[in-house]
């Protein structure tokens, strides 16, 4: 079975971001990052409404962590340490080798190849040192741009789940697109 082991938190680097932990001192970007209706329209979660929701969010991160349950990532532009992003692995199945990779961004950040950069990222460390056997992504099949981000980092689609899920008194589709180990590795 599958463990993790984030006593030594990983932070990552790629060209131009470093990834690292979040922490209370983000709580002003998180709670723009999860208050904005832009950038939670395509994310079926309830909006943060103040401070306090923006640091229980944080420690609710950095509580699964603690626990090796799943992990999240501050995104920052390298040099700079404010928070633009979160990104991370949700819901993994241990028994199956397999999770769910998850993101959003600020909005001033869209159309950069942000996105692109960290999940290229997240997808090697998921392989090579996290041992996933698959990554799987779920999204809104109006959020395009998500589905650009994943086909680029060759995730395919598998599934498009009509009305699954009840959010604010409203059933919504999903679209499930996942990469498999031996996919990665042969793009590489």
């Amino acid at each position: 079975m599958l463990t993790f082991d984030f006593t030594h938190f990983p932070i990552l680097e790629t060209d131009r971001l470093l990834l690292r932990k979040l922490s209370h001192k983000d709580v002003n970007e998180v709670f723009q990052l999860r208050s904005d209706p832009d950038s939670m329209k395509y994310i079926p979660r309830p909006l943060v409404k103040n401070s306090e929701d923006a640091h229980a969010h944080i420690a609710t991160i950095n509580q699964a962590i603690h626990k090796n349950e799943g992990i999240n990532w501050a995104v920052t532009i390298k040099g700079e340490d404010k928070l633009i992003g979160i990104v991370g692995f949700y819901r993994t199945s241990f028994e199956d080798f397999r999770s769910e990779i998850g993101y959003m961004i600020l909005p001033d950040y869209y159309g950069q190849g942000i996105v692109t950069e960290v999940v290229a990222e997240l997808v090697r460390f998921g392989f090579e040192k996290l041992g996933f056997h698959s990554i799987e992504a779920v999204i809104d099949p109006e959020n395009i741009a998500s589905e650009r981000v994943l086909q680029k980092n060759g995730f395919t689609k598998e599934a498009h789940f009509r009305e699954n899920l009840l959010h604010e008194g409203k059933y919504l589709d999903s679209v499930h697109y996942g990469i498999l180990k031996r996919e990665f590795v042969a793009l590489r």
